[in-house]
């Protein structure tokens, strides 16, 4: 296992190649778990555990060794690299989860970050909190699907995964599975996003967050124009209130949107659709095919 240089899109084009999914729901959810690693075949209309199982829990030591000569198996980073699989990415909370100090977290990250494991996404000068000259993190991403899959789900149980017990393992990762994916699926939402604005193309994308607001896609265009969206990734469809809730959530944040953008698995409400328009942009799964041709 080596580091993986290909940008996502270039990572999910080769596993939608190799893999051959049915649907780009199922696309999407074996990447999110799979995905930067080269398999022989994962079966991708599976169940996603039953594949997790197959191809990862019983090969785990051989796995454990690739991981580990890739991370240099320092403890340290280990811990660090699970801290931010296992939460919201933000450096404090990172270390915090990871029991290391600032020092030491920031030292680990430097190394992780030349090793290509993880990148890092820093906090944008637009926020309330940097007008009030409050700190905000920056955050932490891992450069592949499958690194933060293994840092979240199998690191930090190894044990029971040593034992041959994966319960634990099964748990956790039933109870955070949607939660999980939905991170991948705003990752490529910024890819689509890159793509789509042709016209006056987007020149900056990424995540926005400060104290009190966090939004999944902060972007701007060419010509100066600010893009604020959301991405949902559940059973139900989007409401025109969770419109209302980007556009609350936008003001909050001093944001002065020009477009709002939503991506949703499941589609939207009529009354959502009929507000669609230059300044309104509804996305569905459906339109990350684009990603692929």
């Amino acid at each position: 296992m080596t580091a993986n240089n290909k940008t996502l899109t270039q990572q999910f084009q080769s596993f939608y190649a190799d893999h051959k999914p049915k649907t780009l729901e199922d696309a999407i959810e074996k990447f999110s778990i799979f995905g930067g690693v080269d398999w022989g075949n994962v079966e991708t209309d599976k169940d996603s555990f039953a594949l997790i199982e197959k191809l990862i829990l019983s090969d785990y030591r051989f796995i454990r060794n690739d991981v580990t000569e890739l991370t240099s198996g320092a403890p340290v980073y280990h811990s660090v690299l699970s801290g931010i699989a296992q939460g919201d990415g933000k450096t404090h909370s990172s270390y915090k989860r990871a029991n290391v100090a600032e020092d030491v977290g920031d030292a680990a990250v430097e190394a992780l970050i030349q090793r290509g494991i993880i990148r890092v996404e820093k906090a944008r000068n637009v926020f309330t909190s940097w007008q009030t000259n409050e700190k905000v993190d920056n955050k932490l991403f891992f450069t592949t699907p499958f690194m933060r899959f293994w840092f979240a789900f199998i690191s930090p149980l190894f044990k029971g995964i040593r034992d041959g017990d994966y319960s634990e393992v099964k748990k956790r990762f039933q109870n955070n599975e949607n939660e999980f994916v939905r991170l991948t699926f705003v990752q490529l939402a910024h890819e689509y996003l890159k793509l789509s604005f042709k016209d006056d193309k987007i020149v900056e994308i990424g995540t926005y967050w400060d104290r009190e607001t966090e939004l999944d896609v902060y972007a701007k265009t060419q010509s100066g124009k600010t893009i604020v969206g959301n991405c949902k990734y559940a059973n139900q469809k989007v409401k025109k209130s969770d419109l209302t809730r980007l556009q609350e959530a936008s003001k909050k944040a001093n944001i002065e949107a020009d477009v709002f953008v939503l991506f949703s698995k499941n589609g939207y409400t009529n009354e959502l659709k009929s507000l669609k328009g230059e300044n309104l942009k509804l996305f569905t799964i459906k339109s990350l095919k684009t990603l692929l041709e």
